[in-house]
């Protein structure tokens, strides 16, 4: 754990769309839904990169990613995803303190209906645009992350 880490000292209200606690990771609805479903991986320990994940925390990731896959798709209809660990807003700061995390951007070939809301993958097959605003209310979101929940605990 690490004092000055925003990751270390998640609350207990930031942790309303938590999907999955597992030993290592933590997975949570992102609170910025430019990409319906978009979630975020959070490792447990305080850790800087990629290349220091010991063997069990990989391993629990693949398990989490192929798991998350089979779920977003089932729930929501996604047909392919953007996975990305990319750390730089870390470090734009003057003390840099990273801590691991990865994005899922969930993709979506045809549109997708929230609460009667219909939205379109604008950049389907193309790179994510990381400018992209949020597309989701509050209401949508809990749609999303309930539909999520409900497939993740069959």
């Amino acid at each position: 754990m690490n004092n000055n880490c925003i990751w270390c000292n998640i609350t207990e209200s930031e942790k309303k769309y938590l999907l999955v606690n597992s030993r290592y990771w933590n997975v949570f609805l992102a609170d910025k839904q430019d990409y319906i479903g978009r979630c975020i991986l959070v490792l447990k320990r305080h850790c800087e990169s990629l290349a220091q994940l010991n063997g069990e925390e990989w391993a629990e990731l693949k398990s989490l990613v192929e798991k998350l896959e089979v779920v977003i798709t089932k729930s929501l209809g996604a047909n392919m995803f953007n996975w990305s660990c990319l750390m730089n807003d870390f470090y734009k700061s003057e003390t840099p303190n990273p801590h691991l995390h990865i994005h899922v951007r969930p993709r979506y070939n045809s549109p997708i209906t929230i609460n009667g809301k219909t939205y379109n993958d604008e950049e389907y097959a193309h790179h994510y645009d990381n400018h992209k605003q949020n597309k989701l209310t509050e209401s949508e979101k809990e749609t999303i992350y309930n539909l999520i929940k409900e497939v993740l605990d069959v």
